[in-house]
């Protein structure tokens, strides 16, 4: 058992951590006690019990095996990578920030409010990253007898319409990415431009194929070319990772 001592402002707090295990994506987060100073009846201060769950911190997620994929440098995807620990790491600091500005009942403070709306962009930041590298690794070819590729031809007439339609998507001026969402209360598919990390998703939309189109994506291998990014993007869709994904 570990106990902490933290000051906020004029009030003191005590944290006691229970049951601590090391983090770990199966780790359950630890529980811990915290007590903090309240108003009671007549002015004097009371400590209050409350129960806090501190959050377990994200793992990073290998994706090395991408390594030697055509169309791809190793030095582009190792920065790719680096890329994609910072938005883990930033989002590991902010849940704990947030929860040590809970503790401190600042939940109604400006630093509070601001890193909660950063926390929103720093985890699509990772978890877009993470959708993105699961999806690539393949070998560019969707079976045309699979749910998926029938339900393209139903939403875009054919596989060709819904490519063009996704790389002009993908092709827009800006920063960000494309994504094909598939809407399960409409029952159809939709390629959805999404500004840097956060604008424009669709609320309750499964994103299926996730392209990043920000320039650290293909800077390195083809400068300004972005057509040619999306050509070895789609030579590289791992469809068997979308296609799972896909459930009508």
């Amino acid at each position: 058992m570990a106990r902490m001592m933290m000051t906020i402002g004029t009030s003191c707090l005590l944290v006691t951590m229970l049951n601590a295990q090391p983090p770990g994506p199966a780790a359950a987060a630890p529980a811990a006690i915290l007590v903090a100073p309240v108003a009671a009846p007549g002015g004097a201060p009371a400590p209050v019990k409350l129960e806090l769950r501190i959050p377990a911190p994200y793992d990073v997620r290998d994706y090395r095996n991408l390594l030697g994929m055509p169309g791809f440098s190793g030095t582009l995807l190792s920065n790719h990578f680096k890329l994609y620990l910072g938005y883990v790491n930033n989002v590991n600091l902010l849940q704990s920030n947030l929860r040590t500005l809970l503790a401190g009942a600042q939940e109604t403070t400006p630093p509070y409010a601001e890193q909660k709306r950063r926390l929103g962009w720093e985890f699509n930041g990772m978890r877009l990253h993470e959708y993105y590298f699961d999806n690539l690794g393949g070998t560019g070819t969707l079976a045309t007898n699979t749910a998926l590729y029938a339900q393209l031809v139903a939403d875009f007439g054919s596989y060709d319409s819904w490519k063009r339609d996704f790389v002009g998507t993908a092709k827009m001026r800006g920063i960000g990415w494309a994504v094909l969402y598939y809407d399960p209360v409409g029952g159809r598919l939709l390629n959805m431009w999404i500004n840097e990390h956060d604008a424009n998703h669709l609320a309750g939309g499964v994103p299926l194929l996730i392209a990043d189109v920000f320039e650290h994506a293909y800077l390195t291998d083809y400068q300004l070319e972005r057509a040619a990014y999306l050509d070895a993007f789609f030579q590289n869709i791992n469809w068997d990772v979308v296609a799972a994904r896909f459930s009508p």
